[in-house]
């Protein structure tokens, strides 16, 4: 039969599974600064991946609107590649189809259990009261 031992074990495998992917980088904790002509030109990534600041000097405006365009580009990309390198998944994620399956199997036999101990049950109800 399927003992309490096995379902505990299972549980503790799709927990174990759940747990690894809830753990799976995807978080920015701290804003992401990044400067671009000589410091002249600032980007300030949010933690939630958007933009909050762009911030920039007099002499970065003078330069022109090509350069000041060209370094602004670098700098935005520094800020997205740096966000990109700091919520990177360090490994293959979880196989969730395989836990959902390991979790379908666990229902099952679950299922089958609960079944069983319903009908032993139903028969010691029956002898005790004698089919009334």
């Amino acid at each position: 039969m399927f003992g309490e031992d096995r379902i505990g074990e299972q549980l503790a495998q799709v927990r174990e599974a759940l747990a690894q992917a809830a753990a799976q980088p995807g978080a920015q904790t701290e804003p992401i600064l990044t400067e671009a002509s000589g410091g002249r030109i600032q980007v300030t990534l949010g933690t939630d991946g958007r933009f909050e600041r762009i911030k920039m000097t007099l002499s970065a405006l003078k330069d022109g609107p090509e350069a000041l365009v060209e370094q602004l580009t670098l700098a935005v990309n520094d800020a997205i590649d740096q966000r990109a390198a700091l919520t990177a998944a360090p490994g293959p994620a979880p196989d969730m189809a395989a836990v959902n399956e390991q979790a379908a199997r666990m229902q099952e036999a679950s299922l089958r259990q609960f079944q069983a101990m319903d009908a032993a049950i139903g028969d010691l109800m029956t002898r005790l009261y004698g089919g009334r």
